[in-house]
């Protein structure tokens, strides 16, 4: 089962160096695995489960086993041939790759809609994700409690951040103030940045951004969703779906 922690509480387990070797070793995607099978792991071990095969954990991860059994690999957890893997030892070694280990103290930048819904959101003081710091630039906002927290104008950002050891900044504001905002989560020593603003930010070499833009992610479905009804197109007429390639016109059937 995942650690619960409170929101005051903060704990600090440094890698041993075998395990800091390990996570420097370890690829970009396979660390996003990583984090789908732990909360994969997390319902399991809420429901009793003690032990699980690769192929059941990989089926509830939505990836084939060996893949499964390769990111597994990084992290020095082998399993047992006949038994599986043991659910709370996974866990355990998983959280501590993913630094799960110790609070993460989280500040909203932009209490808009979005920001609302981060900020009432309960999964994260549960997952070590504790959010302690709000700040807008609307003066209507400011001071008002959103989640239980008081909202702060954002020229309080560096300043706050100091004070309540904020590690990662979220950026829900518009487009033209993310840059802005993000140097000022920079210069209060934030180095871990989610943007939800579309735009790419300018950050130091030793600050992490992860960019999440809905809008890309709609257009990705909307292109499986267009491959998709291109082949049942195909399928239902019997031919041969010809690309702009020299051997025909972008989009003619050729029929057998």
């Amino acid at each position: 089962m995942a650690s619960q922690r409170g929101e005051g509480e903060t704990t600090t387990t440094p890698l041993e160096p075998a395990d800091r070797e390990r996570a420097r070793a370890i690829p970009e995607a396979a660390v996003a695995r990583l984090a789908v099978y732990l909360r994969v792991l997390s319902g399991m071990a809420d429901q009793g489960v003690t032990a699980v095969s690769s192929e059941e954990l990989s089926q509830a991860a939505g990836v084939n086993a060996a893949k499964l059994r390769k990111d597994l690999s990084y992290i020095g957890s082998y399993g047992t041939r006949g038994v599986g893997y043991d659910v709370e030892v996974l866990v355990s070694h998983i959280e501590r790759i993913l630094g799960l280990t110790r609070n993460h103290s989280v500040a909203v930048v932009g209490i808009g809609n979005l920001g609302h819904a981060l900020a009432n959101y309960g999964g994260f003081p549960g997952r070590g994700f504790p959010v302690t710091a709000l700040f807008d630039v609307d003066a209507d906002l400011v001071g008002i409690p959103v989640g239980g927290i008081p909202v702060n104008h954002i020229d309080e950002i560096t300043a706050v951040c100091r004070e309540r050891e904020v590690s990662i900044g979220v950026i829900a504001t518009p487009p033209p103030a993310a840059q802005s905002v993000c140097d000022r989560l920079v210069s209060a020593g934030v180095q871990c940045i989610l943007n939800f603003a579309p735009v790419v930010l300018q950050v130091p070499d030793n600050v992490e951004v992860r960019k999440v833009d809905l809008a890309v992610e709609m257009q990705i479905l909307s292109f499986h969703v267009a491959r998709r009804a291109d082949e049942a197109v195909h399928n239902s007429s019997g031919g041969v779906s010809v690309g702009n390639n020299g051997l025909g016109v972008d989009g003619m059937v050729i029929r057998p």
